[in-house]
């Protein structure tokens, strides 16, 4: 956000996520293929060589719906059908438009859903079956296997929602190709994976984002250094804290010294986070463990809920984030609002009609007279830019910028 090359973007923090998300794999891959009796030699190569690679891919893609703007253009797409439920297109209300099911997702916008969405559908013009990955690695990435009308606040794979109403289809083969626990009125557990994706998502965003606001200036190299030794002594059991010191001594860069200890700090918590998946293994593959690794792990680390707090009130918080934010709404509620216009309307006017050739093909559904398919596409294509691409448009909309044919 700060426009620092010298900071994480989302592309860095997903391959980051991908190593984390590797290792975590491949540790907890080799203990259940030496512990649990009675698997299959297929079973057992699959745990000690391939679960790694299935973690990692499912980090790599555990990002992939969220809109430009992160959790602000969320909320701007959620805003924008919230705000305009009652608007009228060609003598209807816009809410009437869609099914009960279709307005809560368009009202209550998740980027989760919208990765299961972008890498299984069929685009137009495009290979069908999406990015084809295996039943496991999707399962791997449903970390609310819910619809946008079954969230419960007060369970953690149910306080957001997972998928689509489009996308239920694929949502159901999903849980039956790799047998997700179901309760009642088809609500599923997550699948047991999804736990090491979501830790090592944790575990990144957690100290990355404090090696980043150093970076630039938010905070300082002492406080950072000595955050991470109070962390790393409260979760490495190896205490291999004596060792670190003496290498953290023999650093002079203040960059480098807290590069190092970010290293150190997130392999301690993935050796941990392994410990505390198979400790709670069995519950955890049962379907009925209400909590996630790291939760566990901060409630034993006071160090680690510091660095939760310091966050919030000097990262996100800070200032020019709140500008970004903001800024950042606007502009998606802005594009929504010429885009979603064309796609619901029998009758376009010749500046519509304009605009809807800005759409790419593969986001159109011409021969479709279902406007809820119609508008996850806009919604699609909205949610694919970049923070700047996004931008640029919108100023070129309102007339800020103007395009200059080459």
């Amino acid at each position: 956000m700060p426009g620092n090359t010298f900071v994480h973007n989302r592309l860095t923090h997903s391959l980051e996520v991908s190593s984390v998300g590797r290792s975590l794999g491949h540790i907890v891959g080799d203990y259940t293929a030496n512990t649990v009796k009675d698997l299959t030699p297929e079973s057992k190569h699959f745990y000690k060589y391939d679960l790694s690679s299935v973690i990692a891919a499912a980090c790599l893609a555990h990002d992939l719906g969220n809109p430009p703007f992160g959790h602000s253009g969320e909320a701007a797409i959620s805003s924008y059908f919230i705000k305009n439920h009652n608007t009228l297109f060609e003598g209807k209300r816009l809410q009437e438009f869609f099914t009960k099911e279709e307005w809560s997702d368009l009202t209550n916008f998740e980027g989760n859903a919208n990765a299961l969405h972008i890498i299984t559908n069929d685009y137009t013009g495009k290979v069908v079956g999406g990015l084809s990955l295996t039943y496991t690695t999707l399962a791997s990435i449903l970390k609310y296997p819910c619809a946008s009308t079954q969230i419960d606040k007060s369970l953690k794979h149910r306080k957001k929602y997972g998928y689509f109403k489009k996308d239920q289809p694929i949502f159901e083969e999903i849980c039956i190709e790799t047998n997700l626990k179901s309760n009642y009125d088809f609500r599923f557990s997550r699948h047991p994976f999804v736990y090491l994706v979501e830790a090592a998502d944790d575990i990144c965003y957690r100290i990355i984002d404090i090696e980043d606001a150093h970076r630039i200036n938010i905070l300082s190299t002492s406080y950072v250094i000595e955050l991470f030794i109070s962390i790393i002594k409260e979760v490495d059991k190896q205490n291999n804290l004596d060792k670190i010191k003496e290498t953290l001594n023999k650093i002079d860069d203040g960059n480098e010294k807290v590069s190092y200890l970010r290293a150190k700090t997130i392999n301690a918590l993935i050796l941990e986070a392994a410990e505390v998946f198979k400790n709670n293994s069995e519950k955890i593959i049962n379907g009925n463990w209400n909590s996630t690794l790291f939760d566990e792990i901060e409630a034993k680390s006071s160090s680690l809920v510091e660095a939760k707090t310091i966050s919030i009130s000097k990262i996100y918080n800070s200032p020019s984030i709140i500008e970004i934010e903001l800024t950042g709404h606007n502009i998606i509620y802005e594009l929504l609002s010429r885009f979603v216009p064309i796609v619901v309307k029998r009758e376009l006017t010749q500046l519509e009609s304009k605009s809807l050739l800005l759409v790419p093909n593969q986001f159109k559904y011409p021969n479709s007279d279902n406007e809820y398919q119609k508008v996850i596409g806009i919604i699609d294509f909205i949610a694919g830019m970049t923070d700047g691409y996004a931008t640029e448009l919108y100023r070129k909309f309102t007339g800020i910028s103007i395009s200059i044919h080459k």
